[in-house]
């Protein structure tokens, strides 16, 4: 398991948080994933099952017991999580063709064939955007933002081009926007200033940077208002967060884009010029 907070070992903990409270067959199911995690990224719903020692069709009713619409959903979370967990970008691309194998599709192999599904896979994202942004989300982030003395910036590893080009843009117009970037380890230094009259910023996706985790427990002892842009209404950002922004970005089996993102803060960076204009 990684040090850091993911979207599996949030489901995982709930499972062993419910785990009483199930029926004599969902525990089965829930010993079995909680004890293969690995092996259930790929296996076949109908192997689970053998192995599990139940139906199918429990599978299906523990899934959405834990709020997902099939076992196939639930199964993406596990796969996302091993190929978070591989560093090599040459093993991900292994693990990619392994599941496009097992799901009977073709992985992209020629640079234009990638081109050409990171640029559906990237319009499908930008076109539900706009369906999991409300607009009191981004007026309350907007008026936040307006008031706010100074903006602390969060973003680290994948997201740090998100953050850096937020702060880019917010310094273009002319707001006191830092980038808490952890130079020489200072992480916590380049927040000691913050105050009730500052916004901060947290920029995170699974696995949750622990080092940004800190950073907004800090900012919320300091009674900063919080923005937060992730991936997931249960990240560990949502709870220190006033304003969540739930981004469901393009992803090609541990290859993430960033499009929607980036979308968004270019969209927070214009807004604020709007309304300081006015």
């Amino acid at each position: 398991m990684s040090k850091h907070t993911t979207q599996l070992s949030i489901l995982q903990e709930d499972i062993r948080t419910r785990y009483d409270s199930l029926s004599k067959r969902l525990k089965q199911v829930a010993r079995y994933i909680l004890d293969n995690s690995n092996s259930v990224a790929f296996d076949t719903v109908a192997s689970i099952a053998q192995r599990a020692d139940v139906p199918p069709s429990t599978l299906i009713r523990f899934a959405s017991a834990f709020g997902f619409s099939g076992f196939n959903e639930m199964k993406q979370v596990f796969r996302q999580h091993l190929m978070e967990e591989t560093v090599s970008y040459t093993e991900r691309a292994r693990l990619f063709r392994k599941s496009s194998t097992e799901e009977g599709t073709a992985a992209p192999e020629k640079p234009d064939e990638v081109l050409n599904m990171f640029s559906m896979v990237n319009a499908q994202a930008l076109q539900q955007l706009p369906a999991h942004i409300t607009a009191e989300q981004l007026d309350q982030a907007i008026a936040m933002l307006s008031q706010a003395e100074n903006i602390y910036i969060i973003g680290l590893r994948r997201s740090f081009s998100v953050a850096s080009y937020l702060t880019y843009a917010l310094r273009h117009l002319e707001r006191r926007a830092f980038l808490i970037d952890g130079l020489g380890g200072m992480f916590s230094e380049q927040l000691s200033m913050v105050s009730p009259k500052d916004v901060v910023i947290a920029i995170s996706y699974s696995p949750y940077a622990s080092e940004a985790m800190e950073l907004v427990q800090l900012g919320a002892r300091r009674g900063a208002r919080q923005i937060a842009i992730t991936d997931s209404q249960v990240s560990p950002l949502a709870a220190f967060s006033d304003v969540c922004f739930v981004v469901r970005e393009a992803q090609l089996d541990g290859f993430r884009s960033q499009v929607a993102s980036m979308c968004l803060a270019q969209t927070i960076a214009v807004s604020l010029a709007l309304s300081s204009a006015e």
